[in-house]
């Protein structure tokens, strides 16, 4: 079975079906950065299939290379892969005006596939118009953000296209804007056009993700199939978050890793979540330089939850850390992640800003995470590949659903669709 991937950000939700054994028709982005992760991990693969993996390996070893070298080593990757072996990956952003494009390049898509329909559509779009965070940064409560209205053109893609199913994750705020009105909309146009829906709120880390991390998953039945919600077991780990962690080379503020190799041999989790296997290498591990100031406060803030099991609010720091005028909101803007307990707290794009709110918990690292640690949080395997700067990096993985609870899911449909 095939699936379209729309509003694929860095390819989260995609790499879950990939791994199900589903084919990728397109994916459509409008991030250059993350079209350019969603372009390597294609060629990852294709190169896959066709044992050919010491080249995506030569890549991966160029990340702590120059920028002329990996652009080198880049181009060389992309041209291992013959015309036509790739889904189109277009860099666009869906409206009116790009529809008719999109729609011709998906058209072509299928035919060289010699393929008739698309199965499903995935895709969840920008959330930060339905996030609660952002309604109450926003003095109009977001009513006026175009992004509201994204789930019209996902509908457009179910009206041409008619999959059997879709899946259209997002977050909880979903349900609530504009006092559950949006909600009511989007039900409409998607039963308007031949589709019964259902959501339910699901937690990352009852798919295998060591992260408490609550999504809207909507589900939509074209109406002349037996509808059902996924239902899958809730795994439950003997782990903790710091099991994720450790077998990668310590690093202080401002360091990076020395070489592709780890400290230790891949331990069960990181085996059995299928985020390392023995011929791996690191990638993406370096840490963010931080002024002294913030320093001290992550060294306070660990050493409270280490022998506290306390967080720390911005108010309880000496008066000579204190440099916000704000005492009564935010209060918890410094956060360790509980390397003690069995998931972490939500990985969110704001990490991308400045690591305060995701501070390592090892006492004697002193600093925020890397982007390969908040990769494997969100179930990334070590093989998964990011471009782009490091912000950028941090953006598509916060804003990604973890491929272990997307690959369940897509485990789900693989078995209860037929062909």
């Amino acid at each position: 079975m095939n699936f379209l991937d729309i509003f694929s950000g860095a390819g989260g939700l995609s790499e879950g079906f990939l791994r199900a054994g589903f084919t990728p028709v397109a994916h459509i982005e409008r991030d250059i950065y993350a079209c350019k992760t969603l372009e390597t991990r294609s060629i990852y693969y294709y190169l896959k299939g066709t044992n050919q993996l010491d080249r995506y390996r030569k890549y991966q070893q160029s990340y702590y290379a120059s920028n002329v070298e990996r652009n080198r080593e880049r181009a060389e990757l992309i041209n291992a892969v013959p015309e036509n072996k790739l889904e189109p990956i277009m860099n666009l952003e869906i409206s009116d005006d790009t529809l008719p494009y999109i729609f011709q390049r998906i058209d072509e898509r299928l035919a060289h596939l010699q393929e008739e329909k698309i199965d499903l559509i995935i895709g969840g779009p920008p959330c930060q118009a339905y996030s609660l965070v952002g309604r109450a940064r926003d003095e109009n409560g977001m009513e006026e953000d175009p992004r509201n209205y994204l789930y019209k053109l996902y509908v457009r893609f179910l009206t041409r296209y008619q999959p059997k199913a879709f899946v259209f994750e997002n977050v909880p705020g979903i349900l609530t804007a504009f006092k559950g009105a949006l909600f009511k909309n989007i039900q409409a146009y998607m039963k308007r056009v031949g589709y019964n829906i259902q959501a339910r709120q699901l937690n990352a880390k009852d798919f295998g993700v060591l992260q408490d991390r609550k999504r809207i998953i909507i589900v939509g039945w074209r109406k002349d199939i037996e509808y059902k919600f996924p239902c899958t077991e809730a795994v439950q780990y003997k782990y903790n978050v710091i099991d994720l962690l450790s077998d990668l080379p310590k690093l202080q503020a401002g360091e990076r890793s020395k070489n592709i190799l780890y400290n230790l041999p891949p331990n069960r989790l990181l085996i059995d979540s299928n985020i390392r296997s023995d011929d791996d290498i690191v990638t993406h591990h370096e840490a963010r330089n931080h002024v002294q100031r913030d320093l001290d406060i992550y060294r306070i803030a660990v050493q409270m939850w280490d022998l506290e099991r306390r967080r720390l609010k911005y108010p309880d720091l000496p008066e000579k850390l204190i440099t916000h005028k704000n005492l009564t909101s935010f209060l918890d803007r410094f956060k360790v992640v509980a390397g003690n307990q069995g998931f972490s707290h939500t990985i969110v794009a704001h990490i991308s800003k400045d690591g305060h709110h995701y501070i390592h918990p090892d006492i004697t690292q002193n600093r925020s995470l890397t982007v390969r640690e908040a990769a494997r949080i969100q179930s990334f395997p070590d093989n998964y590949f990011f471009e782009g700067p490091r912000t950028s990096n941090f953006m598509q993985i916060g804003n990604a659903v973890p491929p272990l609870m997307s690959e369940k899911l897509a485990s789900w449909f693989k078995d209860h669709l037929t062909v």
